[in-house]
């Protein structure tokens, strides 16, 4: 099924989008391997029109930490994923193609799931994907609440915003109420409510202010690290200021 997205200047409400979501083996971007992964189209009701789900076998053995947030344990992996490379082909053609009839993609925390791709893509010397318009609720948040009490996790973000999730971290779970909490924050902030493509280019920029905001508050707490603002893809090297 090809999606036809004719206006790329209508607010990204009024058509089709879909949702992107990983689960893996560890919290670095840059080394993590994909486990599972999850990616859904929705029409501009919030209805479900495709709904692809992966299972990989990492080739490594899966962290009792990751298994004990996702529920894949290495054995599991082992026996019934696909190989690695497949899956990362599989899932990136598919994006790819999104991306390609003018589909945004969202993805909390977007730069996390899209690093970890663009990484496997390069380690199997697979075409690189260009993300374009990504659109994420973590960035979102922290740009129409900056001063946001709590933590901004994905569960309790859905907990605020009223937008069920069940089955929190797995990919398919994640997936889907990522949308949905995109569209309820959009209904709270309407000028969240812009063509894609638009709404990217604000977010490259919303992300290094944050960045830099957290950067000057570890400076003042004599925390002694570097935070990066690129966004919705990590360099393949840490830029050291």
């Amino acid at each position: 099924m090809t999606i036809h997205n004719t206006s790329a200047a209508r607010p990204w409400t009024q058509g089709p989008r879909a949702t992107f979501d990983l689960e893996t083996t560890g919290p670095n971007p840059r080394t993590a391997r994909i486990v599972t992964a999850s990616l859904i189209l929705v029409g501009p009701d919030g209805t479900v029109l495709r709904h692809g789900e992966w299972l990989a076998d990492p080739g490594v053995p899966i962290p009792e930490e990751a298994a004990a947030v996702h529920g894949i344990s290495t054995e599991y992996a082992q026996e019934h994923g696909a190989p690695l490379k497949q899956v990362v082909y599989e899932l990136a053609s598919a994006i790819g193609g999104l991306f390609s009839d003018g589909v945004p993609i969202f993805a909390f925390n977007a730069v996390y799931d899209f690093t970890v791709l663009d990484r496997e893509l390069r380690r199997f010397e697979l075409p690189e994907l260009a993300p374009f318009p990504v659109l994420d609720p973590l960035v979102f948040n922290k740009k129409v609440d900056k001063y946001h009490k709590g933590k901004r996790t994905l569960t309790n973000l859905c907990e605020e915003y009223g937008v069920v999730l069940d089955n929190a971290h797995t990919s398919a779970a994640d997936c889907l109420a990522t949308e949905r909490l995109a569209t309820a924050m959009t209904q709270k902030y309407p000028k969240l409510d812009l063509p894609a493509g638009e709404l990217h280019e604000h977010q490259i920029s919303w992300a290094k202010e944050q960045a830099a905001d957290l950067q000057a508050y570890f400076d003042k707490i004599g925390k002694q690290t570097t935070v990066n603002g690129d966004w919705p893809v990590q360099p393949e090297r840490e830029r050291h200021t």
